[in-house]
């Protein structure tokens, strides 16, 4: 575990030395994984309807990938404030697709819950490229895109891993097997993304038991983050065909570990 750092500076705002030990902010009980483009704005808002939920202020903490170097302590800030009746967690998406996030968990939080949201992968990987365009990360066309990941991804530069590693994250088995092999499988819950939104009312209850909060109504007018603007039905149909053809094995795998499948698998 790393040792903690004195006067750290706060992402969310604040700065502050190391309280005494039992003053210290707790660690969180569970983590949302990811996927990127598979939900977790949404989940990250429906805990927030959770009285007995603590989460930071800014979704996305990115402390076992980005934000590692700051310690221990710099991430505890993120929780202070919970009540010893709550329960604490964070959502950062990347955490599922970054290879070091994994071992850094375990080291930190062995005990924790992890939440995994899986997404059909095609419709993924075309969500987070429009996202990246929109944002500015993207300048390719999409076609063109898709080619140059794998060039992108073996250079290592970390802006590439993150904002241009379409099909790569949606290889899910690849990733969930880092998390296999070092958590017990009572502490993952992999939750097809399509039914945060279209069966809410099972999956609602499954979320509250697996991190253990008292069961509680589904919140209303529940936000659907990737509704989009409908730029993924302008994808030419031979593109779609051939990231299906890229990622079948993958929506084979989920299927058969998980039970969880996808209309056109």
């Amino acid at each position: 575990m790393k040792a903690l750092r004195v006067m750290r500076t706060f992402v969310c705002g604040s700065t502050t030395g190391i309280p005494p030990v039992a003053m210290a902010p707790p660690l969180p009980d569970f983590l949302g994984l990811g996927t990127q483009k598979g939900g977790t704005t949404t989940l990250h808002w429906l805990l927030t309807q959770h009285q007995q939920v603590h989460l930071p202020d800014c979704k996305e903490v990115q402390y076992f990938t980005q934000n590692y170097d700051q310690g221990e302590f710099w991430y505890r800030e993120h929780f202070r404030g919970a009540t010893p009746q709550q329960r604490c967690g964070e959502i950062t998406p990347f955490y599922l697709f970054h290879p070091e996030a994994p071992s850094r968990i375990h080291t930190l939080l062995p005990q924790a819950k992890l939440i995994v949201l899986l997404r059909d992968p095609v419709e993924r990987a075309i969500s987070q490229y429009f996202h990246s365009r929109k944002r500015g990360f993207e300048p390719l066309e999409l076609g063109d895109a898709i080619a140059a990941e794998p060039s992108r991804l073996a250079s290592r530069d970390p802006f590439s891993q993150q904002k241009h590693s379409y099909v790569s994250r949606s290889r899910y088995l690849e990733q969930l097997n880092r998390y296999e092999d070092l958590f017990h499988c009572d502490q993952l819950l992999i939750l097809r993304s399509e039914d945060l939104f279209e069966q809410m009312e099972w999956i609602w209850p499954r979320l509250l038991d697996f991190i253990g909060l008292e069961p509680k109504p589904v919140p209303a007018l529940v936000p659907h983050a990737n509704a989009g603007s409908g730029d993924t039905h302008s994808v030419d149909p031979a593109l779609r065909d051939r990231l299906q053809d890229q990622l079948r094995s993958t929506v084979a795998g989920v299927r058969s570990r998980y039970g969880i499948e996808w209309s056109w698998s």
